[in-house]
């Protein structure tokens, strides 16, 4: 069964908290050379949505220096609706992801797989609203969620709200959560 996912930087940094809130919050907007109907939120094109490498230092998600990388990355974004002045309110997201996670201490490394669908919705206030089918790599800071600091596939079907200061709260319908400190560590 091939799965598809939803991740950009921007979602990556914002998942992973590795980005400052006003970062995190700027939501994608249209496609360039998107006509006068996709600008309104009618009718825009799949476009490439590559995700970057990443790093957190020890103590931020695992209790040791993790780097994040795609090995397969395919996600392409569409936006749904758009707000006035052109930019992003709901995105969709779709595509085969699979980053490698690994330990900067020992070496240690796991693929996992982030090919998740999701509906993004970006709030004036910065805050995010995801509603998700499938696995998405989510980064968890200290006192930062409702799931422990971490990093984790999160699976199934769920919703995740990420706050103004970027506080997240996963609610699952039905799924799992893999702990990827856990499989390194």
């Amino acid at each position: 069964m091939r799965r598809t996912t939803l991740v950009l930087p921007v979602l990556v940094t914002a998942l992973l908290g590795t980005a400052p809130p006003a970062t995190a919050a700027s939501g994608p907007g249209p496609a360039a050379g998107a006509s006068a109907a996709a600008s309104a939120g009618q009718g825009t094109r799949w476009e490439p949505a590559p995700s970057a490498p990443w790093d957190v230092p020890a103590g931020a998600r695992c209790d040791f220096p993790v780097h994040g990388e795609p090995v397969v990355d395919e996600v392409v974004r569409r936006v749904l609706e758009t707000r006035p002045d052109g930019s992003a309110k709901r995105v969709a997201y779709k595509g085969d992801l699979v980053i490698r996670v690994t330990n900067q201490e020992t070496g240690a490394s796991y693929d996992a797989d982030a090919s998740g669908t999701a509906v993004v919705e970006y709030r004036t206030d910065g805050s995010q609203f995801w509603t998700v089918l499938g696995p998405v790599l989510v980064g968890v800071g200290e006192n930062g969620g409702n799931l422990a600091r971490g990093l984790y596939i999160v699976d199934g079907a769920y919703t995740l709200e990420i706050g103004p200061t970027g506080y997240k709260t996963v609610t699952m319908a039905a799924g799992t959560t893999d702990d990827l400190c856990a499989r390194i560590g």
